[in-house]
């Protein structure tokens, strides 16, 4: 059997926002918003390509969440972009509001990347693969 990611799925206390800056940091499209059964606001958002669906939501009615950070840590750590100019998209995206952490940094005859903080403390890797 084939497996492949189904979606990457964020928490946030405000969807709806951390849904537009997706939109607008990666040309993502939502593809539904609705409040689920569950409670929480609840926004997918797909690529372009249509290769990755991106969920993001609020709690739960009733949940109770632990502070986001966009440090490196055990569990998911981050999720990888790939990118053909690194420089052009770290500064378009800290206009967005992300922040540089990390990089860009470069992998012996591999690529470049480099680590950024994006709204909600979620950390994101943009990866530029070799030419």
């Amino acid at each position: 059997m084939t497996f492949r990611i189904n979606h990457i799925h964020i928490k946030s206390p405000e969807p709806e926002k951390a849904a537009e800056w997706w939109v607008k940091a990666f040309n993502c499209k939502i593809i539904s918003n609705e409040t689920r059964v569950f409670g929480d606001r609840f926004i997918r958002c797909q690529t372009e390509d249509g290769g990755m669906v991106l969920a993001i939501s609020d709690p739960r009615t009733g949940e109770t969440l632990a502070p986001a950070d966009a440090a490196p840590r055990f569990g998911l750590e981050h999720f990888g972009i790939e990118t053909v100019d690194i420089e052009a998209d770290i500064a378009r995206l800290e206009k967005l509001g992300a922040r540089l952490v990390e990089g860009p940094s470069q992998v012996p005859n591999g690529p470049r990347f480099a680590f950024l903080r994006a709204p909600g403390d979620v950390r994101v890797e943009l990866v530029q693969p070799p030419k």
